[in-house]
């Protein structure tokens, strides 16, 4: 199970945009990045073409390292590690090790 999963409130801790928040956008397993709304921003120039005949440049976010970021806790939105438990049920669910709350509802 991951601990960091697409959707989730992140905050980067290490880096050039350390303390920034943001969401996930997209989580790339095989490579151990995340791609967060607004984190780690890069402006690619773009050539005219048919489809964007202005060209110019554009700004779009750039996956970071996993280890850089980590959950925010859905109680008081600080940083906070992941603890992966099971319910009675069977269920395998995230804790915030923080606060003790669940994050997978």
């Amino acid at each position: 199970m991951q601990r960091v999963k697409q959707g989730d409130d992140v905050v980067v801790v290490a880096g050039k945009d350390k303390g920034s928040r943001g969401r996930v956008l997209r989580v790339f397993p095989g490579a151990d990045q995340v791609l967060v709304e607004g984190v780690n921003v890069r402006t690619k120039h773009i050539k005219p073409s048919q489809t964007n005949p202005q060209g110019g440049r554009i700004k779009k976010e750039v996956p970071i390292h996993i280890s850089n970021v980590m959950l925010a806790d859905p109680q008081d939105g600080k940083p906070t590690r992941v603890r992966i438990q099971t319910l009675e049920s069977g269920q395998r669910v995230r804790v915030a090790v923080r606060s003790g709350e669940q994050i997978d509802k």
